[in-house]
């Protein structure tokens, strides 16, 4: 059973990822006492690069740890994409100064460890933060005026609500939502991170490349400070283990690519092992909240990867959610209803937009790749706006 804090019960979260400690962090800004936790016996991101766009940045002011993203943070100069089979430059979006001016806040990659690193150490300082490890919640009640949670070692805790916030694979989900397992997308994600020294010198600038082709693309850029490199393969592939930790078999790799670039093929040639995941997504929700349960981040509206925005969606969601209860009063049933009423449509629009560019931008083929090539072409800073003004 959990102490009250300040006569408030803590906010139970399930989920020690990026939106989880968000979360944790959001609400200590606002007074509110949170439990975290993390089913692996350490808080821990699996090693790959995330990107991370103004809106993100807004609320990396919010939660206190702009400093410490900054000081691990790469901020490229530019977001370029190449045709992957001709190496036509496709499109070309200048990060300076200009882009900083109109949005209020940079565009930056970053390690995930790094990211959650930061996010963790905020937690660590506030004394509202109880950080819990090998902790598994299996099961939750709702008792009307706070919710039970039961973890895998047979423990139980009760607190004042419930936040879901473990993934695309969310157990609490299953009970809010009840929509079965998620979509498969069809594509395949292989990710490698490596030190710098030990790619070509052409990739040492501080930029997003991305190369896109037939069923396939790769994108890389530089990670902490310019010290790694990371790369992602995407192609399409109905051979997949669900998860996001396995190993990816190169042969089936350089098989894909085979028709790419040989600036692209050298890339993929400096990696001998491969972690894989399968990209999945859902179709979106209006409603993801069942009384004082919620849920936040992937585990509310899984996304796939083309936008950079799942990542930063967890981070809104967490603003957002805090922002409400505040508003509410610590009404957890009100302030989770009118926290997905400002969320739905926006990650609704991340879900669909993202899933459009994976399936009929980034890996056209023939007439559609030109047609690709052209639309690319036309776009500028303002073409994201609605996604990086941010909330």
């Amino acid at each position: 059973m959990a102490q009250a804090t300040n006569g408030r019960l803590p906010v139970l979260i399930s989920g020690g990822g990026i939106g989880g400690l968000a979360a944790a962090l959001a609400l200590s800004k606002i007074g509110y006492p949170s439990i975290v936790f993390e089913q692996a016996s350490e808080f821990r991101e699996v090693g790959a690069g995330i990107q991370i766009g103004p809106n993100a940045f807004k609320v990396f002011d919010v939660l206190g740890v702009r400093e410490a993203i900054d000081a691990v943070a790469v901020f490229p100069d530019s977001l370029r994409i190449h045709d992957a089979i001709t190496g036509e430059e496709a499109m070309n979006i200048p990060l300076g100064p200009d882009f900083r001016a109109r949005f209020g806040y940079p565009y930056g990659v970053i390690y995930r460890p790094d990211l959650l690193g930061a996010l963790l150490e905020g937690c660590r300082a506030s004394p509202l933060v109880t950080l819990l490890t090998s902790r598994k919640v299996i099961d939750h009640d709702d008792r009307g005026t706070h919710v039970v949670v039961r973890t895998e070692n047979g423990e139980s805790y009760e607190g004042g609500a419930l936040i879901g916030a473990e993934g695309v694979w969310s157990r609490i989900r299953e009970r809010v939502v009840g929509d079965g397992k998620p979509r498969v997308a069809g594509h395949i994600a292989y990710r490698a991170v490596l030190p710098i020294e030990k790619a070509p010198e052409r990739t040492h600038v501080h930029r997003v490349t991305l190369y896109a082709g037939p069923k396939i693309h790769c994108v890389h850029y530089p990670l902490r400070r310019g010290e790694l490199l990371n790369l992602v393969a995407v192609f399409h592939s109905d051979r997949y283990e669900e998860g996001w930790d396995t190993y990816g078999d190169p042969e089936e790799l350089h098989q894909k690519f085979a028709q790419a670039r040989p600036e692209v093929r050298e890339l993929l040639g400096l990696i001998e092992t491969w972690r894989m995941w399968v990209l999945c997504d859902r179709e979106p929700v209006k409603n993801w909240s069942a009384g004082r349960v919620t849920l936040l981040g992937d585990a509310a509206h899984p996304t796939l990867q083309y936008l950079a925005q799942g990542g930063c969606m967890a981070l809104e969601d967490a603003v957002v959610l805090a922002r409400e209860v505040q508003a509410h009063d610590g009404d957890f049933e009100r302030a989770f209803v009118a926290y997905q009423e400002k969320r739905y449509l926006r990650t609704a629009r991340v879900q669909l937009t993202s899933r459009f560019i994976g399936d009929y931008v980034y890996h056209a083929r023939g007439p559609a790749a030109e047609v690709r090539n052209q639309m690319l072409r036309g776009l500028t800073r303002e073409s994201m706006a609605w996604l990086y003004d941010g909330v």
